[in-house]
């Protein structure tokens, strides 16, 4: 892979290390998404789901969901011998929402998880990427392992920039998790490569 020397990207010795965001609506994938990846154990500030919550929530189409994020899903992952990324999940209710700009300070990107069911609960996370002009893939989750919409589909239902990557991941598998972070990463050098010089993002 080709070595990162811009923006964020901290070395130590000679591993590049750099923070990640992933983010999306609520219920779509994120902390299975950091924890199918992670390298060490994730922390997880999950909270179990209540009768109080259930009135301030929308889990009608979501109805096996008992638990939540409340700040943060955190994980690390080695994507190669010299490169470290670190994740930060986003908690996706609306009453979380103030805590994103500190979560994304000093980021390099984001992976925006989408639900088919429900594209337009991943719409406030993409809006918050653009404004801030953080770079973002989108990757649509397949719950149940089968892409039920085409992705230029999903992408032109998003209106998502033709620039922007969209991917097919199922959050569960490490695999494909991997995959959709090292297109972030290559959407990012490419952007970078385009704008010719350094990527700044606020720390």
């Amino acid at each position: 892979m080709k070595r990162l020397e811009f923006g964020p990207m901290k070395k130590a010795g000679s591993i590049t290390s750099t923070k990640i965001v992933v983010a999306g609506g609520f219920g779509v994938g994120k902390t299975t998404f950091v924890g199918a990846v992670s390298d060490i154990e994730p922390l997880t500030t999950e909270a179990m789901m209540t009768v109080v919550s259930n009135e301030l929530d929308d889990t009608t189409r979501i109805p096996d969901k008992v638990a939540t994020t409340v700040a943060m899903d955190f994980g690390r992952v080695a994507l190669d011998d010299d490169l470290l990324l670190y994740l930060f999940g986003t908690p996706g209710q609306e009453r979380f929402w103030f805590m994103w700009d500190h979560l994304v300070r000093g980021a390099l990107g984001a992976v925006v998880l989408a639900d088919t069911r429900r594209l337009s609960d991943s719409f406030s996370s993409i809006d918050f990427f653009e404004n801030r002009k953080i770079p973002y893939v989108v990757g649509v989750n397949t719950f149940d392992g089968i892409l039920h919409h085409p992705l230029e589909h999903v992408r032109r239902a998003m209106a998502i920039n033709p620039a922007v990557p969209v991917l097919r991941c199922d959050a569960r598998d490490r695999g494909e998790v991997r995959q959709t972070l090292l297109e972030l990463i290559g959407y990012v050098v490419q952007r970078v490569e385009q704008a010719a010089e350094p990527l700044k993002v606020g720390l």
